[in-house]
């Protein structure tokens, strides 16, 4: 008996003095790496469960962590499922994460903070930072074409110049029409400040229960944009650069010389002149007006990066510089910018950092006539005489329509704009009772913008000169900032899973404007313009009311996320927003939203089933606001004109008078947009075929715009600006991808998705009043777009052409007096046997009704390459060009050759009096299809082994060649059917910088 106890004695004393052993600290070392590719991950949590101790791996994937010898380690990486090792006392833990085959347990960011893709319960599209930075363009924004179902983006050709995006719809007319840009917590309109290479990662919030909690400016939805930070880990040095070549794509061919003396000959003969030109045909080719202003520009790009960091503190600083030439002469854009920052961690508990970057940027502006010119310009004109002197249009008898020399355009014209920028967020975060962290943010916005235009004295040709110096500079100044703190509880009893949050946040935004002019300012020659004003000179400012704004916003709110067993959602939010563009009981806004879910693969009945490795419904309801609107809009003016001045007595004495020159309503409240989504999304084949389909319906309700009113009322404003319609956005989205990964060497991903939607507007409450627009390039002063009840906003609206009068006895038979042949023959659409404005109808809509993309990643062993393509459908376009006529202007080669020039030569296009006031009124004629397809970015690269490069120390290189916009497929006439614009003039084709193609060449450095 005495041995048992002995021998009890020593084994419990040998367990003891294991576990003891075990207890203790050690330091384990390891390398994580993906399980099929082999290649390194960097930034994955190692973390001691049940613990906060952790830390991140380093760019080579290794990592160092002291624990104690009895923990299990959690390794976690977005994408990959996560794994739990037992140390057991080990010093060498080496760790092949598998990639994630299932999505729904992946994080996406929300607003004000994260979720699990599984408890979503509104529509949110992700895209990594790195899928956008590979692309050749120089705002992020571009390179989400084509990447997200229901995501409009329209480029425009000009450098520095941001697209327009639009989110499932127009639902607005003057308000504010661009959704809510979030880049690190901070508001912003726009982020043209930011270069494509520092963004991590975006989240496009698009329903009203993932947008709600930004009430106050979610109406056109959300786009939130997180920059890169630093990892745990030795410095990492990255250098990313390219050079390029743009060109323009599907340039418009012109008439040459010869023909255009004989089309313009026939132009003065259809209005009783004389011939022009006496020999058209000795006039030969003549000036190529494109080829002589446009060029193939010269782009190049460059950013250099370093990030590291210790468990105590992470950064990461970066510096980018762009140089892109436009591709019309003398056009330039140059942009530096630099992106700091920083993340503190002094205790477990405690964690704080700023993020701050700042931007300079100059261009070389061009004449924004210049597109006109070169359409219109005579090619019988020389560029310059024998002399050396310009051509002049005078000693050529081309007329007053194109009474211009372009290269004299381009050559005096002088203008820079310039921008300073400098954006900035800190942050200050405490985690405290296990379940709560309070977060406090402060950050801003602070530009400034100058414009300067120097006239310079010259003579160039008898319209283009001018007989003194002048000095415009055009100043704004912003000064924005926004003060947030939120508090969250977090945690989980048993089956249930609750977030709630809580907020509070301030904003105050200011901008001034200020324009001063003066003539006889001497020239200071500088590629910056530096002219100033001399202190003798008579300057005279301009600062509008409209250009002096101030407002300020203040507004709570709280969020409640709940999930039962991973397969019940629910998500419920509210925001209060006030803003001080509205008054008295329309200050405040409220703007609640709901949501659920099932996550239907986590029922019991759906455990044995092989078809989904998920599958989710989902359905929310919410409502949201545009404080986007004029500012005091309902304050009464009073003019002081000095018309309004009388004189009376003798001697006459000056008696200044004043009036109401303008309408304003009462009251003015919030746009409000109401929205309904329901989806489903899963995956099929252990989630290699993932797919999501939503339907919505987006109601924009007291819509502001302005509506006519009648000229009896004695204002010279003819409009009224108020709460005046409702508009509704409706439709589908789909997208589905592939992803496989066939053997160690190769994998590849196929994605594809569709938006499909319809706009129109529901009421307005003049009736049937409509609003009419688009008068850019219509030369008779007429307009070419409508908005009325049961239509898309901004519609085209003309004469349906049903072809050409061909002799003057059709004329005669036929309704329109005044026409003659070769003339459009115009339907008398409501047959009341008179043709007049009555007639005129619907033409198309500017606003795509198809949306699309297709994009695929392909890898195999060192090789990678990446196709996109992108397209819309169902949109129209109107080419005001055609029309866009004052005299002798040049035609294209299609008009010439498809014009009428006699009975029988054609049915479908006019005579060349096309600028005929019955012609160029808006009609059929000039509406065209706006369908394309493209290849929007295609890139092929090479990453160079790395048993090469480490003799090098180097850990990485990779060179690539890219081209954008390549392939273009459309039938319009003009150089792009991509065209935006202001609300009511989008899709008008006169005078816009052409789209181009990108080619380059880079590489990427990693140390």
């Amino acid at each position: 008996m005495k041995r048992i106890f002995t021998i009890s004695g020593l084994m419990l004393l040998l367990l003891l003095c294991y576990d003891a052993a075990f207890a203790q600290n050690v330091t384990i070392k390891g390398k994580i790496t993906d399980g099929k590719t082999g290649e390194a991950l960097i930034g994955v949590s190692v973390s001691v469960k049940g613990t906060t101790i952790g830390t991140q791996t380093d760019v080579n994937g290794a990592f160092t962590l002291k624990t104690p010898g009895n923990a299990t380690l959690s390794v976690a990486y977005i994408g990959y499922a996560t794994q739990e090792v037992a140390v057991n006392g080990q010093t060498t833990i080496n760790v092949a994460l598998q990639p994630q085959t299932n999505e729904l347990q992946q994080v996406v960011v929300i607003g004000y903070g994260t979720q699990r893709k599984l408890d979503v319960t509104g529509s949110i599209a992700t895209v990594k930072g790195a899928d956008v930075a590979k692309q050749a363009s120089p705002n992020a924004l571009s390179g989400l074409q084509g990447k997200v179902s229901g995501v409009q983006i329209t480029n425009s050709g000009t450098p520095g110049k941001s697209p327009d995006i639009t989110i499932r719809g127009l639902g607005t007319i003057y308000g504010n029409t661009k959704p809510l840009f979030v880049v690190d917590g901070v508001w912003y309109d726009d982020i043209s400040f930011l270069n494509p290479q520092d963004i991590e990662s975006f989240s496009i919030l698009k329903d009203a229960s993932s947008t709600a909690i930004y009430g106050i400016r979610a109406a056109n939805g959300v786009v939130l944009i997180g920059t890169k930070r630093g990892t745990k880990g030795k410095p990492v040095i990255n250098y990313n650069g390219y050079v390029g070549l743009q060109a323009v794509t599907n340039q418009v061919k012109m008439a040459n010389a010869s023909e255009y003396a004989t089309a313009v000959n026939e132009l003065s003969a259809l209005n009783g002149g004389d011939p022009i030109f006496t020999n058209p045909a000795s006039y030969g080719t003549g000036t190529d007006w494109y080829k002589q202003i446009l060029r193939k520009a010269f782009t190049t790009n460059h950013e250099a990066s370093i990030s590291g960091g210790t468990d105590k503190y992470t950064y990461n600083y970066s510096f980018g510089y762009l140089n892109q030439d436009g591709i019309a002469k003398t056009n330039n854009y140059q942009r530096y910018t630099v992106h700091l920052s920083n993340d503190f961690k002094p205790t477990k508990n405690v964690k704080f950092g700023y993020t701050a970057s700042a931007l300079s940027d100059v261009s070389r502006d061009v004449n924004s006539a210049i597109f006109h010119q070169l359409f219109g310009a005579a090619p019988t004109l020389p560029v310059r005489k024998a002399d050396g002197g310009y051509g002049d249009p005078n000693d050529y008898n081309t007329g007053d329509g194109n009474n211009y020399n372009p290269q004299a355009t381009i050559d005096f014209f002088n203008q820079r704009t310039k921008n300073k920028r400098f954006t900035y967020n800190a942050y200050g975060e405490v985690t405290f009772l296990k379940n709560f962290k309070f977060k406090s943010s402060f950050g801003g916005d602070i530009s400034q913008n100058e414009v300067r235009a120097f006239t310079p004295e010259y003579m160039a040709t008898l319209r283009q000169q001018s007989n003194k110096t002048n000095l415009d500079i055009n100043h704004t100044d912003v000064r924005n900032w926004i003060w947030e703190n939120t508090l969250t509880y977090d945690v989980k009893i048993k089956d249930h899973k609750i977030t709630a949050l809580v907020g509070y946040s301030a904003q105050n935004n200011r901008t001034r404007q200020i324009d001063g002019k003066a003539d006889y300012v001497p020239y200071v020659k500088n590629g910056s313009i530096r002219s100033s004003f001399p202190d003798t000179t008579n300057v005279n400012f301009f600062a509008t009311p409209g250009s002096q704004i101030h407002t300020r916003a203040l507004s709570q709110f709280a969020r409640v996320n709940y999930s039962f067993r991973d397969k019940y959602l629910l998500n419920a939010s509210i925001r209060r927003d006030g803003a001080s563009q509205f008054y008295g009981d329309h200050t405040y806004g409220y703007f609640p939203s709901v949501g659920a879910g099932w996550v239907i693969t986590n029922e019991e009945f759906m455990k044995d089933q092989k078809v989904f490795s998920n599958l989710k419904l989902r359905g929310s309801w919410g409502k949201v606001g545009n404080s986007g609107v004029p500012i005091n809009p309902t304050v009464q003016v009073i003019a002081t004109d000095p018309y309004l001045t009388g004189l009376f007595g003798n001697p006459l004495t000056t008696y200044p008078g004043a009036s109401i020159n303008s309408i304003v309503p009462p009251s003015i409240v919030w746009e409000r947009t109401v929205s309904s989504d329901f989806g489903i999304e899963g995956g099929l084949i252990d989630n290699k075929l993932t797919f999501e389909a939503d339907y919505y319906n987006r109601e924009t309700q007291d819509a502001i715009f302005a509506i006519p009113v009648a000229g009896s009322l004695g204002t010279n404003n003819s409009s009224l600006i108020g709460n005046q319609a409702s508009i509704r956005n409706r439709g589908w989205e789909f997208s589905l991808g592939w992803r496989d990964n066939p053997s160690k060497d190769f994998n590849y991903s196929v994605s594809a998705n569709l938006g499909i939607n319809n706009n129109k507007v529901l009421n307005v409450v003049t009736g049937q009043n409509p609003i009419y627009d688009g008068g850019e390039g219509i030369a008779n002063g007429a307009l070419a777009t409508r908005t009325v009840v049961g239509q898309p906003i901004g519609q085209f609206y003309g004469y349906k052409v049903t072809g050409i009068f061909q002799t003057p006895q059709e004329v005669a038979a036929s309704k329109q007096k005044g026409a003659a042949p070769g003339d459009f023959i115009y339907q008398d659409t409501n047959n009341d046997g008179i043709l007049d404005s009555r007639d005129r109808v619907a033409l198309g809509s500017p606003l795509p009704k198809y949306n699309y993309g297709i994009n695929t990643s392909f890898t195999y062993k060192n090789f990678d390459l990446a196709l996109d393509f992108q397209g819309v459908a169902g949109v129209s376009v109107y080419n005001a060009n055609i029309a866009y006529r004052f005299g002798n202007e040049n035609f294209t080669q299609d008009f010439y050759q498809n014009r009428w020039h006699g009975a029988g030569t054609s049915n479908t296009y006019p005579s060349v009096n096309v600028g005929k006031t019955a012609n160029s009124a808006p009609n059929s004629f000039y509406v065209e299809s706006g369908a394309y397809f493209r290849m929007r970015n295609a890139q092929l690269g090479y990453t160079i082994p790395g048993d090469f490069l480490k003799k090098l120390n180097i850990s990485k290189v990779r060179i690539y060649a890219n081209a954008q916009n390549a392939i273009n497929l459309f039938g319009y006439k003009g150089f792009s059917p991509e065209i935006g614009g202001d609300v009511g003039s989008r899709g008008i084709d006169a005078s816009v910088y052409p789209l181009f193609a990108t080619y380059n060449f880079g590489v990427n450095v990693t140390f």
